[in-house]
């Protein structure tokens, strides 16, 4: 009874409530970040959604578009600004991502919708993180988001397909709030951002 009807008709009150009340937040962010990267204040691009149908996900943009003398992106860690790295410590580049919960795309709790170009390299298994919309965050965000390995987040995001319930979602909400608090687990050992995914690592 809880999935899909409760739990979307929770995930449209509650992000319809979020934006309102975080209205001035965007506002504000979206005037710094909209200076900081010469006019482009938000990061959309293509991502798997529920049953891997393609959805434009919306944040706040954490990196610039520095290029190399050959005209390639300079590496994510190289790019992250000021702002972007202050977004990122307290999960404010995510905001923007209400609106993707407003309209269908995600929820508020869900595996957390990963690039276009994984979708080739799932196992079966992992592929089961599709059967749920995705979400701002997740299980396997509070138990150590960029801090662990892919085949750990897949694991725990078949976990929270398994486990879906209201109960579940309400203690990973609390969780988030908690991990946000602590600025836990943000980024992996290695650097700021998570390494890409190759189907075995």
């Amino acid at each position: 009874m809880y999935n899909p009807f409760l739990k979307r008709t929770l995930d449209f009150l509650a992000s319809f409530i979020g934006l309102v009340i975080l209205s001035p937040v965007i506002l504000f962010f979206t005037f710094c970040f909209w200076i900081a990267n010469k006019g482009s204040a938000f990061f959309i691009q293509p991502r798997p959604g529920k049953d891997e149908k393609i959805f434009n996900i919306i944040k706040f943009k954490t990196m610039n578009d520095a290029k190399d003398a050959d005209g390639n992106l300079l590496p994510a860690n190289d790019r992250i600004t000021f702002f972007g790295g202050f977004a990122r410590k307290f999960s404010i580049d995510e905001i923007p991502q209400l609106i993707n919960v407003l309209i269908g795309d995600m929820s508020l709790i869900g595996p957390r919708p990963l690039r276009v170009e994984y979708l080739d390299l799932y196992s079966p298994a992992q592929k089961r993180r599709h059967h749920v919309r995705p979400g701002i965050s997740g299980w396997a965000q509070v138990n150590g988001r960029n801090a662990i390995s892919w085949t750990k987040k897949f694991e725990y995001d078949i976990e929270y397909v398994d486990r879906l319930s209201f109960g579940f979602d309400v203690k990973i909400f609390f969780l988030t709030i908690k991990k946000i608090l602590v600025k836990d687990g943000i980024n992996s050992d290695e650097g700021k951002t998570m390494p890409f995914f190759t189907g075995s690592n």
